[in-house]
C-alpha cells in the first residue's frame, strides 16, 4: 500500500511543547483526523490539507476513517492531545487494525510521542514522579469503576505516586472524591496530592493539598491531579507555592 498514517500528540497546549517531528508529520499530512478540539490547536494549514473533526467518544470510528484514508493512498495524521500512547488515539488505531481488515496490516503506520499531561503537570511542581509512578484514568467509559477501585488500592498498597487522568466531568462529578476517600483508606492523610489544571499552558494553575484535605470538587476534565507516595516531600518557599518531588532513593530522608 502507497499510503501513510502517523499517529501524533501535540503534548498539552503550548505549541512550544509540540515536538519538531510531530510539527513535521501535520505540514506533510494530506489529511488530519482528530478530537475537534486539538484538531483547532493545529496552526495555519494549507489549502489542500483535509480535517475530519469528530466528537470525542468516537475514537474507534475515527480511527477506521483514518485507516480507510491511509488505504486508498493518502498521507494521514491521526491528531491527539499530549501522548497519544497514553490513554489516547494510538490505542484505538492499533485495536481496529487487529481487528480489522488484513489489508491495514501492510500499511505503514508511525507514532510520534508527545509531552504527556502528566509530566507537563509535574513540571509544574517539581518532581512528584521522580520515583516509581503510575497513570490510572478515572473514567469508567471503557472500563468498570470496580476495576479503578481495585487499581487505585493496588497502586496505593504498592505506594506509587498516581497520576489521575480524567479525574472529571459533568456525567462523572463524583468520581474523584470517591478515589480520594478510597486512598484515604491506604495512604496517610499528609499524603502530598497536587492539582494542575491546564498544564503546559499559560493558565496553567498548580494547587498543592494534602490528602486528608482534598476535595474532589476542585478538578475538571482539564486537570491533571498526582498523589504523592509516602515519600514525596515539599520544599517550601516563603509567600509562594512549594516545589513537590519525590526522591529517587527508597532511603532519602522523609
Amino acid at each position: 500500500m502507497t499510503g501513510k498514517l502517523t499517529i501524533v500528540g501535540l503534548g498539552p497546549g503550548s505549541p512550544e511543547l509540540t515536538t519538531p517531528a510531530v510539527a513535521n508529520a501535520v505540514r506533510q499530512a494530506s489529511d488530519l483526523v482528530g478530537y475537534e478540539t486539538y484538531l483547532k490547536r493545529l496552526p495555519d494549514l494549507r489549502p489542500e490539507q483535509e480535517v475530519h473533526a469528530s466528537d470525542n467518544r468516537y475514537e474507534l470510528d475515527r480511527a477506521r476513517h483514518a485507516l480507510s484514508l491511509a488505504a486508498s493512498g493518502r498521507d494521514v495524521a491521526v491528531v491527539s492531545g499530549g501522548d497519544p500512547g497514553v490513554f489516547a488515539m494510538a490505542a484505538a488505531v492499533f485495536e481496529v487494525v487487529d481487528a480489522g481488515d488484513p489489508s491495514w496490516r501492510d500499511l505503514t503506520i508511525e507514532v510520534q510521542p508527545g509531552v504527556s499531561a502528566m509530566l507537563a503537570a509535574a513540571a509544574e511542581a517539581g518532581a512528584p514522579l521522580g520515583g516509581d509512578f503510575c497513570a490510572i484514568s478515572l473514567s469508567d467509559n471503557l472500563k468498570s469503576w470496580g476495576t479503578i477501585e481495585w487499581r487505585l488500592v493496588l497502586a496505593a498498597q504498592a505506594d506509587f505516586a498516581i497520576a489521575l487522568y480524567n479525574p472529571a466531568s459533568k456525567a462523572r462529578p463524583d468520581q474523584l472524591g470517591k478515589a480520594f476517600a478510597l486512598l484515604r483508606q491506604h495512604k496517610p492523610d499528609k499524603t502530598v496530592v497536587i492539582f494542575v489544571r491546564a498544564a503546559g499552558t499559560p493558565e496553567a494553575k498548580l494547587t498543592v493539598k494534602t490528602l486528608g484535605e482534598a476535595d474532589g470538587t476542585e478538578a475538571d476534565m482539564r486537570t491533571l491531579v498526582i498523589v504523592g507516595a509516602e515519600t514525596t516531600r515539599l520544599i517550601r518557599r516563603e509567600g509562594r507555592t512549594p516545589w513537590v518531588y519525590t526522591p529517587r532513593s527508597e532511603g532519602a530522608p522523609r
